[in-house]
């Protein structure tokens, strides 16, 4: 059958009378041209047609748009600019990025759930093997990494320790509700005998790690949590907090697409572990491998 089916064609390939074509036609329902003076319907067009009109809207049906959604990591935005995977960044924490991926809205998503490295109990397994609508998630390694208390260059009000912001009563901007560093900052409070209202916390939360960086540097804060690559990017000192895994989830099938099979063969390259190198307390020697396959 050629790209362009007559009204013949489309009827059989649609399995509906001609009559009921020539309606679709006259109500300009149907994709179709009448460039040679007859009625042409190009397959492609029809094809995207019937899919726009499928009721059952399942995600896992539907190929997501080139997105890695969830938590931020400087050297997962690297790569992303240089492997050529065809992939875009889209921060927005590690929960909403688990929801995101769940509804179809991403490849994969970054997440960071905090806790110490326990197997299959881990925090991000356990976070992803209880989204329920994920009941094909795999969770792949990308990087061991250092959480770390940031202040302004020098660490002029002398923070050695989340306790210490608290009893100096620092400007401590937080991250979005959901966010990984958000829970890694209540375990933190908590191991303390703290809780939130012992921080002078500022009302608008950073998105990324760069915005806790930028309003240290801007003086709208005196500390904050982010990753060390990101106080040295600034030139901010850094009081390291907590070492994490940073992995990614994704469906599946998204592992053996071609743009997350490049973003990984891409992590396999010397220039990808000379940037791990230079950014500074990353172990990338396990990115690539599988955690866990439901």
């Amino acid at each position: 059958m050629t790209d362009h089916m007559t009204t013949s064609e489309v009827s059989a390939y649609l399995r509906v009378k001609e009559r009921t074509i020539y309606d679709l036609v006259a109500r300009k329902e149907i994709p179709c041209s009448r460039a040679t003076g007859k009625l042409l319907f190009p397959r492609n067009l029809v094809d995207r047609w019937i899919e726009a009109h499928i009721e059952l809207q399942d995600p896992r049906l539907i190929a997501p748009p080139p997105i890695i959604g969830g938590s931020s990591d400087p050297l997962l935005e690297w790569a992303l600019r240089e492997s050529g995977a065809g992939l875009a960044g889209l921060v927005e924490g590690s929960s909403a990025g688990l929801v995101r991926l769940a509804a179809g809205g991403a490849v994969a998503a970054g997440i960071h759930f905090g806790e110490e490295d326990k197997g299959e109990n881990s925090g991000n397994i356990k976070a992803a093997r209880e989204a329920s609508a994920l009941f094909d998630v795999v969770v792949v390694h990308w990087a061991w990494r250092q959480q770390c208390l940031l202040t302004a260059a020098g660490n002029p009000l002398g923070l050695n320790s989340i306790r210490d912001a608290a009893q100096k009563g620092a400007r401590f901007i937080p991250r979005q509700d959901g966010s990984g560093t958000e829970i890694l900052l209540d375990r933190l409070l908590a191991q303390a005998n703290l809780s939130r209202s012992d921080l002078k916390l500022l009302p608008r939360p950073a998105q990324t790690q760069t915005d806790v960086a930028l309003a240290i540097l801007d003086g709208h804060a005196d500390c904050g949590i982010a990753v060390s690559a990101v106080a040295r990017r600034f030139n901010l000192a850094f009081v390291p907090l907590h070492r994490e895994r940073f992995d990614l989830a994704c469906r599946r099938r998204e592992l053996l697409e071609p743009p997350l099979q490049k973003l990984f063969e891409f992590a396999r390259t010397p220039e990808f572990k000379a940037q791990a190198d230079r950014l500074g307390d990353y172990d990338a020697s396990e990115c690539g491998k599988v955690l866990f396959n439901r």
